[in-house]
């Protein structure tokens, strides 16, 4: 049994790399602590901290694709952090998922491979829904073409 490992992830069930994400946490034996993030979005001030210890931006943290990313202009590179926070706080589908916390540091996993360097050795093989393998039996990566 791997070590007491304390993990947080910002998901949402209807996408494929967050549910393989979460695959990928489970596969390392570590139960998390699983948010819903359009259900009990994070608060702002979680939304800073979060991009703050992932060492990126709140720009990198938006999700363009089926959010109103668009409609809202938030292309602009006009706007400052706190009006990117104040869209994702009107708007909680503009967080990209899945955010991972974990130990090892917090990451914005896309790929969801990403979370592999947040968590415990994989305990088997791992192999994504739409059938890549990123797992070999003996929980190693496999090297990707």
């Amino acid at each position: 049994m791997p070590e007491a490992f304390d993990v947080v992830i910002y998901h949402n069930p209807d996408c494929g790399t967050s549910r393989n994400t979460l695959a990928m946490i489970r596969n390392a034996g570590v139960e998390p602590h699983v948010v819903e993030y359009l259900k009990t979005p994070p608060t702002r001030a979680m939304v800073r901290q979060l991009v703050r210890r992932a060492g990126t931006t709140v720009r990198a943290f938006l999700r363009e694709k089926g959010t109103p990313y668009a409609a809202l202009n938030l292309g602009d590179p006009a706007l400052t952090d706190e009006q990117l926070l104040d869209a994702i706080e009107a708007h909680p589908i503009l967080l990209n998922r899945p955010v991972v916390v974990s130990p090892k540091g917090v990451c914005l996993c896309r790929p969801s491979e990403a979370v592999l360097d947040l968590v415990p050795v994989q305990q088997g093989e791992f192999v994504k829904e739409d059938g890549e393998r990123v797992v070999d039996e003996h929980g190693r990566r496999v090297a990707t073409a």
